[in-house]
């Protein structure tokens, strides 16, 4: 279930990650959906959407990291 844009997000997106972050996660996830989408590409018994999302996440904190502030802050 790719996603076509930031609204269409899990609220756990959308509510903690930043407008650029969320991008960062959207375009991640549907890379991801698509490259996942074989059983046997994935790591154990991890479905394709959860595999998906555990991608989505590392990309955020490639660029992204949470502060003391409990908010996500771009990376300097």
């Amino acid at each position: 279930m790719p996603y076509k844009s930031r609204n269409e997000l899990p609220d756990s997106v959308q509510h903690v990650l930043p407008a650029h972050a969320q991008d960062i996660y959207k375009e991640a996830f549907n890379s991801a959906w698509e490259e996942y989408k074989d059983k046997e590409d994935r790591r154990g018994d991890a479905s394709r959407e959860e595999t998906a999302h555990k991608v989505a996440w590392s990309a955020v904190s490639h660029q992204y990291q949470k502060g003391q502030d409990n908010t996500w802050h771009r990376k300097k």
